[in-house]
């Protein structure tokens, strides 16, 4: 007798494939544009690249490098003109410094703040009115710097460092700098922080650690990466920062790091200079070239050690 047959057939059903068949002509169209966005970001770069280096070349064809590196006076716009730029470099570093010690440690904290402590409720109000700060004009926080900081600077300005800033001050400046460049440290430090996984937090609290010590020893450490790529966003803002300084630090180039004293920064002598009130060619024209070539490649620099750091530093989770 023959065994009885199966009733259900072993053919192998058909293979339904995930791809789609027809081509999704509105993705393609977002990836083309997303392509021409990076395009238009490098060409810009290159493009100021190219606009620098001609003045900058002609510039020093006529000024020694040892002459423009040098602790010289800085005149360029006087009949006999002395183009020592570290006068400038220094005021834009005093402006730079101050507002580093404002900004950073509270934009942290801020950030601390809101992915550890803050309720929810709390959150929703406290982080958009950060982000809404960084919004304000800066010519807004020049006029704050100058009409609010600068008095209450004078006021408690301790009497053994010597006379209390004048009307135009390195400190002042900087503090409404560093107002201005917390917001950016909160926000971005806060994203990298909240996407910290709960796991390693709850990994700390069972083994006994307080909350302090699960902010400061696991979740900062953790979102390293993200925090270090806030701070240089912040301190290359601050580098550029052109109308605050302009209005509240002065206009007067001093090799000092003192933040009572009136300085002149690098993006303040680009602004007053460049005005058309000076010849297109001549050699103060190209100063302006030569100190925007200066302050480009500084930035430049900062990014490219900020990003081996942060590579560095880098965590991946699954």
């Amino acid at each position: 007798m023959s065994p009885p047959t199966n009733s259900v057939s072993s053919a192998e059903p058909p293979r339904i494939g995930l791809e789609r068949r027809k081509p999704r002509y509105g993705e393609k169209v977002i990836i083309g544009l997303l392509a021409v966005c990076a395009a238009v970001s490098v060409a810009v770069t290159v493009g100021i690249v190219f606009s620098l280096v001609g003045p900058t070349v002609s510039f020093f064809s006529e000024v020694p490098l040892t002459e423009f590196f040098s602790f010289a006076e800085w005149s360029p716009l006087f009949a006999d003109g002395e183009f020592g730029v570290f006068e400038i470099v220094a005021g834009t570093l005093n402006v730079t410094l101050w507002a580093v010690v404002v900004g950073l440690p509270l934009g942290l904290g801020s950030a601390i703040y809101l992915s550890e402590y803050a309720s929810p409720r709390v959150r929703r109000i406290l982080k958009p009115t950060l982000e809404v700060l960084a919004g304000v004009p800066t010519v807004a926080f020049g006029f704050f710097a100058l009409t609010f900081i600068t008095p209450i600077l004078s006021d408690i300005w301790p009497g053994f460092l010597g006379d209390g800033p004048s009307i135009f001050s390195a400190g002042a400046a900087g503090i409404a700098i560093g107002l201005f460049i917390l917001p950016i440290v909160a926000s971005i430090s806060d994203d990298a922080m909240t996407s910290v996984p709960n796991s390693l937090r709850e990994g700390a609290y069972a083994l006994g650690a307080t909350r302090l010590k699960v902010a400061t020893r696991v979740v900062v450490p953790a979102a390293l990466s993200g925090i270090v790529a806030s701070f240089v966003l912040a301190i290359s803002r601050a580098v550029g920062e052109t109308m605050v300084v302009l209005i509240a630090a002065g206009n007067s180039p001093n090799l000092t790091l003192n933040p009572a004293e009136s300085i002149q920064a690098m993006t303040a002598f680009i602004a007053t200079t460049a005005t058309g009130d000076i010849g297109v060619g001549t050699l103060e024209y190209e100063t302006i070239f030569a100190v925007g070539a200066l302050l480009f490649v500084m930035t430049m620099i900062m990014n490219v050690f900020a990003i081996r750091l942060v590579r560095k530093y880098r965590e991946v989770y699954e």
